[in-house]
């Protein structure tokens, strides 16, 4: 898993939020999801500044 963010905090803080979310105590919130072929669509979808929350590519079939 990775993060990017501009943030600086502790490092124990980034630990604490990946422990939370796998541990399902939060849930990012999930505008779409798209496979990564589809690409130019996410990114006319995110342009649009219509959705609320993340868009997502998926990069592997799980």
């Amino acid at each position: 898993m990775t993060f990017y963010g501009c943030t600086v905090l502790q490092p124990e803080v980034f630990q604490n939020l990946v422990n939370c979310i796998e541990q399902r105590k939060i849930n990012p919130i999930v505008a779409c999801t798209f496979p990564l072929k589809e690409i130019h669509t996410a990114q006319a979808v995110f342009l649009e500044k219509k959705h609320v929350g993340k868009i997502v590519l998926k990069v592997a079939q799980e």
